[in-house]
């Protein structure tokens, strides 16, 4: 068949039916972007404080979801699309995004050189954390750096009352020495992390990235993916039927949805199928999230 019978694919991808078999099920664990209303309400959100004027007490944010529910996703692809390093007509080096990890525990020299790690510069990880401050203050500065995003925020919960408050009061200095917007993002539980001073919950507000319900949206979702899915015929996911199965087993979590799918696509692909029908989809029922691991069905 030839690149223009694939109407259920979008345009973009149409080329890859003719790779192998093999080529195509690696097609689809690589990383691809596929939009939806809720991730492009935080996109804009994003690009709003970025472009915020400098004033005294910048607005903050806490991205907050379920695990495995797509929120670091939404945010590299925005560090993709605007936090790429250049250098500038003054031939000096341009960071715009700094995107962090938290470190494992609430800990004021963990979180600086979590950031120091990000600029790829040399410090002594002995110094004490005034000093690693002042180096991160120093770059941030220099780099004209206008985000910074702690990823994993809600690992600032483990540690003791006061190692919060300290890494707390230092993401606080570090918003009013610099001028500019952080970003926190993580599980439900990063909210907490906030209350350990009614200063901090002030100066944040929380955007939530929720579990799908089963309506049109989670059916536009489905769509969208069926379109990067490179099999020979159409699936239908959106129809009611496929989408409640669908929506039953991921119970509308991104992540579980979106391997769901490639795992069925691999056995459409690996059977000669070409296309996700329900008895493929019912033999991956054991990828059903549970409170547990996950036992994989031989």
């Amino acid at each position: 068949m030839s690149a223009n019978s694939y109407e259920h694919i979008h345009p973009s991808f149409r080329h890859i039916m003719g790779m192998s078999d093999k080529e195509r099920i690696e097609f689809m664990d690589q990383p691809r972007w596929i939009g939806y209303k809720t991730a492009q309400q935080i996109l804009d959100t994003l690009q709003g404080l970025m472009h915020k004027p400098v004033r005294p007490r910048m607005p903050n944010l806490l991205i907050v979801g379920d695990s495995n529910n797509g929120k670091t996703t939404v945010i590299r692809h925005f560090y993709d699309q605007h936090g790429t390093a250049y250098v500038d007509e003054n031939a000096e080096s341009v960071k715009p995004i700094i995107l962090a990890e938290a470190p494992p525990s609430a800990d004021e020299k963990g979180l600086y050189i979590s950031i120091l790690e990000r600029f790829f510069t040399p410090y002594r990880a002995s110094d004490p954390a005034s000093k690693l401050r002042y180096q991160v203050i120093h770059l941030f500065r220099k780099c004209h750096t206008r985000v910074l995003i702690i990823d994993e925020f809600h690992s600032l919960l483990t540690g003791s009352p006061i190692k919060q408050r300290e890494v707390m009061n230092a993401i606080k200095l570090l918003c009013n020495e610099l001028a500019i917007p952080i970003i926190g993002v993580g599980t439900r539980e990063a909210v907490r992390v906030l209350h350990t001073d009614p200063q901090h919950a002030s100066r944040f507000d929380v955007m939530t990235l929720p579990l799908w319900d089963l309506n049109k949206d989670f059916q536009q979702l489905l769509l969208g993916f069926e379109q990067v899915l490179p099999l020979k015929k159409p699936s239908k996911l959106k129809t009611s039927e496929m989408a409640s199965l669908l929506h039953t087993i991921s119970e509308g979590n991104t992540g579980n949805l979106h391997r769901l799918l490639v795992e069925c696509a691999t056995e459409a692909i690996k059977s000669g199928k070409e296309q996700i029908d329900k008895p493929i989809i019912e033999s991956k029922a054991w990828l059903r999230p549970t409170r547990g691991i996950r036992e994989v069905a031989a």
